[in-house]
């Protein structure tokens, strides 16, 4: 059975165990007096054996998809000949995935041994007992589920309270699952950059001025100082997220002014969806626009001027990051002003002020916490940015504030160090994981300062 078939046919019985359940709890009612003697509305009994045939068969199915190959590799490789069980678990995992592509057809009958050709056969054998197990179990334990649920009907029983608690429950654990992920996903990049620290002073890390990743593979080889200064990383990046800003703060924020306060109905139900499609578009293709339109053009236009503009500049990255932050701003802000309340504005204009008056002594205060936390958060998908600044600003690390340079970031050095096959033993790999943890560090600091102004002001104005 494919797997897409088991879970089908858990759909089918959850819907028919819901239906069952619902039209018993009317048969219940009816025989004590009317649908009003039951605790619970017909269609909460009909919830709760849904919940009760899906759920334990769900779990059962997902376990017995985790733990399936497993399971299946050892019954296998406990058949094949002792030499084979004697290999080492990577060579081993090798000769078992050739038996299990050649039982797949995917390998030729040429390509494999005698013994790989009876394992296969077991292989296929358990394959399918499996699949058979798994369907009849999966169904077997959802009609268990949704039976017992049925029993359980009584005009007593407290169905809607069961089925909340049982979406409580569900809740709380995909929320503890996102906790969990956030936590191994810091865990994981903590203990690789402490074994960095371990090899790089700290100090020299934070406050190093050079930025040259390669370490020396022989003493007398040159041009592999291995310094790992964090700094000029850190100036790159803020010159890039500074021109972006420049650039999406007032756009966005005036568009946003005068689709939520100027802009007719007709022309902001067009206008905001079409701005907001910039959003979508993939950075790669921002990446295409700055490395081939923006860059030329502005190395044209200072050449023209007397100005010497590199070919891979922070200006040309910024820029075009700019552009593709406009649409998180305005949406932010728009959202933000027309949440202000309508009787502050119509209490502006009633005293005679005009609509810039309103705007500028009315609603922008107003807003001005929602704003600044959602500027802050576009500070942070700048910082965050890629592919635009690997394509238009390049990857020399100069410590300089001079937009016309080429500069990089740390996001592109990250994806640097970690491109092709990397031990993740020297430092040069292991530094990667140190500029996740500070860029980390750096983008929470900025959500903590916009949940900060958020909370802070929010109450003076509601």
């Amino acid at each position: 059975m494919q797997t897409s078939t088991v879970f089908l046919t858990l759909l089918a019985l959850c819907a028919v165990s819901f239906f069952v359940a619902r039209h018993r709890s009317r048969l219940v009612g009816m025989a004590g007096g009317g649908l009003t003697t039951l605790n619970s509305l017909p269609k909460h009994y009909g919830y709760m054996a849904a919940l009760w045939a899906g759920l334990p068969a769900l779990a059962l199915f997902v376990a017995w998809l985790v733990l399936e190959s497993t399971v299946l590799q050892r019954l296998v490789v406990v058949t094949l000949p002792a030499e084979i069980q004697a290999m080492p678990p990577s060579e081993q995992g090798l000769y078992y995935n050739q038996l299990v592509a050649y039982a797949l057809g995917n390998v030729d009958a040429s390509q494999v041994s005698e013994a790989q050709v009876q394992g296969a056969r077991y292989y296929s054998e358990l394959a399918t007992a499996s699949k058979q197990l798994k369907m009849l179990l999966v169904s077997a334990v959802a009609v268990l589920g949704g039976l017992l649920a049925v029993l359980r009907i009584r005009p007593d029983f407290r169905a809607r309270n069961h089925v909340e608690t049982i979406f409580t429950s569900i809740l709380f654990i995909c929320s503890f699952i996102a906790v969990l992920t956030t936590l191994g996903i810091v865990l994981s990049v903590l203990f690789e950059a402490i074994r960095f620290f371990q090899v790089i002073d700290i100090s020299d890390f934070l406050f190093g001025l050079q930025w040259s990743p390669q370490m020396a593979i022989r003493a007398d080889q040159v041009g592999a100082s291995g310094s790992f200064g964090f700094v000029p990383l850190l100036a790159g990046t803020l010159l890039i997220s500074f021109v972006a800003m420049v650039i999406a703060v007032p756009v966005g924020l005036m568009s946003a002014i005068y689709l939520s306060e100027y802009a007719s109905r007709r022309f902001r139900a067009v206008t905001k969806p079409v701005l907001e499609i910039l959003a979508g578009v993939p950075t790669v293709v921002y990446g295409f626009f700055a490395a081939l339109t923006v860059a030329p053009f502005l190395r044209n236009l200072g050449e023209s001027i007397g100005l010497s503009v590199a070919s891979e500049s922070a200006l040309a990255a910024g820029l075009v990051m700019g552009i593709m932050i406009i649409p998180f701003v305005m949406s932010l802000s728009d959202d933000i002003i027309s949440a202000v309340p309508d009787t502050m504005r119509e209490a502006s204009l009633g005293m005679g002020a005009t609509m810039s008056e309103t705007i500028r002594k009315v609603l922008l205060p107003a807003a001005l916490p929602g704003i600044v936390g959602g500027i802050l958060l576009a500070v942070s998908r700048a910082i965050g940015e890629t592919m635009i600044v690997v394509m238009a600003a390049g990857l020399s690390a100069k410590l300089t504030i001079n937009p016309l340079e080429a500069v990089t970031t740390i996001t592109v050095q990250i994806v640097t160090l970690l491109v092709g096959d990397q031990e993740f033993d020297s430092p040069k790999t292991l530094a990667a994981f140190a500029l996740g943890l500070v860029l980390f560090f750096v983008t929470l600091m900025l959500n903590i300062v916009a949940l900060y102004v958020v909370r802070k002001y929010r109450e003076q104005y509601e």
